[in-house]
């Protein structure tokens, strides 16, 4: 059984996991949930949405720059397979 990197470090799991329960995201409300650094959250959705898993809308609203993070289809498969992977994994040990 093998973890896919890019979802199974801790910091991208959580926005993951949050993402994929809450669907589209402000940054804000993402940085104020996961209790992470605007850099630090910045950085590792960079590299989700180099990885196709992450969608990212810019607007503005009120005059005032608003970016949304939403997974794609491939960041749910890939997500979604981490958690069955983990499920696997249990249940190796449950045996």
């Amino acid at each position: 059984m093998e973890f896919d990197k890019l979802v199974h470090q801790p910091t991208r799991l959580q926005i993951f996991a949050h993402l994929y329960a809450h669907g589209e995201t402000r940054f804000t409300d993402l940085q104020a949930n996961l209790d992470i650094t605007e850099g630090n959250l910045a950085s590792h959705i960079g590299k989700m949405e180099d990885a196709e898993c992450v969608a990212v809308e810019k607007q503005f609203v009120d005059r005032k720059p608003q970016t949304t993070y939403q997974l794609t289809d491939r960041g749910e498969e890939l997500f979604e397979s981490h958690v069955q992977t983990l499920e696997r994994l249990i249940s190796d040990f449950d045996t």
